[in-house]
């Protein structure tokens, strides 16, 4: 949960980055207009959060009542996980989807793996495909939180190469993998007009267009 607590300065003073004290008359007049506007940004960015987990807290209660009183109706004991789970508004203008994901995480074995594809690719020289070298740079190359990206390794192993070296590096990749948990998801769609085509709702700041005209700088 996101906290914004900090001990409030003396009257007539503001903390700078270092956590000193300066007097408000020797900051300059566009500092304390930055100070302004992140501050108001990051607390309307806080109230989001905390609204989003709300959200996400009802959503996923209202169809687990949505599912047990189903199952309360055909008289089924449902135990553990309830599953993914679709639900529509009559009209069929609106679907929620409650969809549960395993999160993978790689072991030390992934070093090994990709020694072995790399030992592929200089063996195989200017002979490799050149699609197939992209995609594994793309694979091995991290994120910029240091993580290797999952979708990108498991597309390698999706690869059918018929080559001793590559179906051990293969095997290292798979034994390399492993389950640490599951996610859950909410996600909210919207039909397209008159259409049986769906887009969703972005409820992830990242996507969400700001409305044309609306921003200048």
């Amino acid at each position: 949960m996101l906290e914004m607590v900090r001990t409030k300065p003396q009257e007539g003073y503001m903390e700078n980055a270092a956590g000193h004290l300066v007097p408000v008359a020797q900051v300059r007049e566009h500092d304390l207009l930055r100070d302004e506007v992140a501050r108001n940004l990051a607390a309307e960015a806080v109230d989001i959060h905390r609204r989003l987990q709300a959200f996400k807290y009802k959503a996923l209660k209202d169809v687990a009542d949505l599912v047990a009183i189903a199952a309360e109706r055909y008289e089924v004991q449902i135990g553990g996980k309830k599953g993914n789970v679709s639900i529509t508004s009559y009209n069929g203008q609106y679907k929620i989807q409650r969809t549960y994901a395993e999160r993978i995480v790689f072991t030390e074995e992934i070093e090994a793996a990709k020694e072995l594809v790399n030992a592929c690719i200089l063996r195989w020289s200017e002979g490799a495909n050149a699609n197939i070298c992209a995609l594994v740079d793309r694979a091995f190359r991290t994120d910029s939180k240091g993580q290797i990206r999952t979708s990108a390794i498991l597309e390698l192993l999706r690869l059918n190469i018929e080559d001793d070296e590559w179906r051990r590096a293969m095997q290292a990749l798979t034994d390399s993998i492993q389950t640490a948990g599951t996610a859950v998801y909410v996600r909210v769609y919207e039909r397209v007009g008159d259409t049986d085509q769906y887009r969703a709702i972005p409820l992830d700041l990242a996507v969400v267009d700001a409305r044309p005209g609306e921003v200048e700088a």
